[in-house]
């Protein structure tokens, strides 16, 4: 059993401490960077919380797009194979499903980057209207 906190308590209890404790005695410069550091945090914390299920749906999406289904290749692995497809023509902007796995990869990314960016609604929308 792990009695050590979770790596989200860890980042929660840095954050309580930045915004609570070190921001309100900070001004100019130096508040600023507090909420950058605060930001920051915020992007880990969703990171830690959706990495391995963002994988997960990219690891998906290359098999679909590769017409593969290997177990044993890592996300890695896979993706320099479709790179290396890409830069010998095989796979280009005209492959339907390699232009909706970028685009959902770049949703997944934008919504642990960038949740409240205004057009995330619109593209996740499109995304599965396509």
């Amino acid at each position: 059993m792990h009695d050590q906190p979770s790596q989200n308590e860890l980042i929660e209890a840095v954050k309580r401490f930045i915004s609570d404790t070190a921001m309100p005695q900070l001004s100019g410069r130096a508040a600023f960077h507090a909420r950058v550091a605060l930001n920051v945090l915020d992007i880990l914390d969703r990171d830690v919380a959706n990495r391995s299920k963002n994988e997960e749906k990219e690891l998906e999406r290359l098999h679909k797009l590769m017409g593969t289904n290997e177990q044993g290749q890592t996300l890695a692995e896979i993706n320099e194979q479709v790179c290396e497809r890409i830069a010998s023509g095989e796979l280009g902007v005209d492959n339907t499903i390699l232009l909706k796995l970028l685009k959902a990869n770049a949703i997944d990314q934008l919504e642990v980057d960038q949740p409240k960016y205004s057009g995330l609604k619109i593209a996740k929308q499109s995304l599965n209207e396509g």
